[in-house]
């Protein structure tokens, strides 16, 4: 069976339906909703910030070589700062606890988690999981990341709905991405690949692009000739490199002669570490001494502009919106509309848009499988709980498998269903639905059985709660799984009993567990 079409595209164009989301869309169309959502306003708006305002995380830790022990309840209080106000937290001559560096990565974790369940601009808010994802950083272990990732958090929600290639530059002179892949130390003489690799591979191109193991000499490339390759090859990637010679941090290293740069993590261009050379990057020449920051910003310009650019962003967004497999004439409409568009100040807007609108989206139930924080945001937001994230919950979902920002790989978290179904990941998933609604963690008080009639037998509580969730009566495996599950016989009154509202909550918990609400 196939949802509503409310519950559908909400499981894709949202974290999960809420009531009030369900009732826009059935009231005046996807289309409106779209609409609407596409002009989210910069920033949180008054009720949302009140909600950030509200988080408590509790910080423990023993006493150490110059600080003495903590075990505290603390509010947010990195999320606006800027990165020289963090970065003394990456002083490893400070007296400074580890859990203290990395609470950067901890609020914004948090402060995701919060915006998933409760932002009234849910699509805004899939854009941004979907391009941190592709942008990855992580900043567990590493604590210059982490100081800086309040700052990345903040770059990427500027550019989730912009244009790309300004989003590329933005993301190229972060000081969080300058870090995680090791720009920062890239000198002339000794160009570091990493960023090179992933601009081409994991930002633009793709993998697919990739063809070196056919050519290795950049006239071979099909196109290259006339200045319009097909591909990219590991000579592209070392020119690459050396455009982004220079491009690093202010993080107090040796300029030569008594000089250094100042301390404070910000973004900044050292002429005398570029290299400042002739290159060749996709069958183009660049000139030798062009101005500063003149290099890096043509390679951006190229791979932005490339035809296979627009192909893998838009299968990678229609895989994220759609399905695991996306019809192939869906990505190539998309493809077209970004490059239509791909000088327009709201190029990824338009992209979504058209995506969204698609007849695919209201199509192919099933496609995909919903990540922890998608199950933990949308039980949540169908139940129409009130939660405060608190450190356990986030501790639940960093044990879930998608551990925010903490991913090590610069591939992101998974999008495909495989990873998220291991038997491990499934039992920390069901421990998600579980845990809100039982209160482990202290995130508020879950009654679902507030939204019920009263005088209910199990079995129609059942399936009030799971239509409730899903827009679908429960299958008969799943309502017999779930009354087997929780020992009441299909006819027993559950409405009467002195326990009604931590049973229906269960009742949730367990529908929360059925194919037809992890799918999507």
């Amino acid at each position: 069976m196939i949802p509503p079409v409310d519950k559908l595209v909400l499981g894709r164009l949202a974290f999960g339906a809420s009531a009030e989301d369900s009732a826009f869309i059935q009231a005046k169309g996807l289309n409106h909703w779209v609409e609407e959502q596409l002009r989210a306003p910069a920033g949180d708006e008054p009720a949302m910030l009140a909600r950030l305002a509200a988080i408590r995380l509790r910080i423990r830790y023993g006493a150490g070589e110059g600080w003495p022990a903590v075990d505290e309840l603390r509010p947010l209080t990195t999320l606006d700062k800027d990165v020289a106000q963090l970065w003394p937290l990456t002083d490893r001559k400070a007296p400074l606890a580890g859990p203290e560096r990395q609470l950067p990565r901890r609020e914004v974790a948090a402060a995701a988690i919060q915006r998933a369940i409760h932002s009234p601009w849910q699509l805004r808010e899939v854009l941004v999981d979907f391009w941190h994802n592709h942008f990855n950083v992580s900043a567990v272990g590493d604590h210059a990341v982490a100081a800086a990732l309040p700052d990345y958090d903040r770059t990427i929600r500027a550019h989730a709905l912009g244009n790309f290639r300004e989003f590329l530059e933005a993301v190229a002179g972060s000081p969080a991405m300058l870090v995680y892949l090791s720009n920062r130390s890239s000198r002339a003489g000794s160009a570091n690949e990493n960023y090179g690799r992933e601009l081409f591979e994991l930002h633009t191109l793709g993998r697919a692009a990739y063809l070196n193991d056919l050519y290795n000499r950049w006239r071979e490339v099909p196109g290259a000739l006339k200045g319009r390759p097909e591909g990219y090859i590991d000579e592209d990637v070392y020119e690459a490199a050396r455009a982004f010679t220079g491009w690093t941090i202010e993080d107090g290293a040796g300029l030569g002669g008594g000089q250094t740069l100042p301390v404070t993590g910000r973004f900044t261009y050292v002429e005398i570490w570029h290299d400042n050379y002739q290159k060749r990057v996709l069958a183009t020449d660049f000139d030798p001494f062009q101005p500063p920051l003149a290099d890096g910003r043509k390679v951006l310009d190229l791979v932005a502009a490339h035809p296979a650019t627009a192909h893998f962003l838009c299968v990678k967004l229609c895989r994220r919106l759609v399905s695991d497999t996306p019809p192939p004439a869906l990505v190539a409409e998309a493809a077209q509309v970004w490059a239509e568009n791909r000088r327009k100040p709201d190029q990824i807007r338009r992209v979504v848009a058209f995506i969204a609108k698609s007849p695919a989206m209201r199509d192919g139930f099933g496609g995909k499988v919903k990540r922890p924080l998608e199950l933990l945001a949308g039980y949540a937001r169908g139940a129409g709980a009130e939660v405060t994230v608190t450190s356990g919950l986030l501790g639940a979902l960093d044990a879930s498998g998608q551990r925010l920002f903490g991913w090590a790989p610069p591939t992101g978290h998974p999008d495909d269903q495989a990873y998220w179904l291991s038997s491990h990941v499934l039992r920390h998933r069901w421990a998600l639905a579980l845990g809100l609604s039982d209160n482990w963690w202290g995130t508020g008080p879950f009654d679902i059985a507030a939204r019920l009639p009263d005088a209910l037998d199990a079995t129609e509580a059942v399936g009030r709660v799971h239509a409730m969730l899903t827009g679908l009566p429960p299958a008969g495996g799943t309502l017999a799984a779930i009354l087997a599950g929780m020992r009441l016989a299909p006819d027993a009154p559950v409405s009467r009993r002195g326990d009604y509202v931590r049973l229906a909550g269960r009742m949730a918990a367990y529908c929360a567990m059925s194919p037809a609400f992890n799918l999507r």
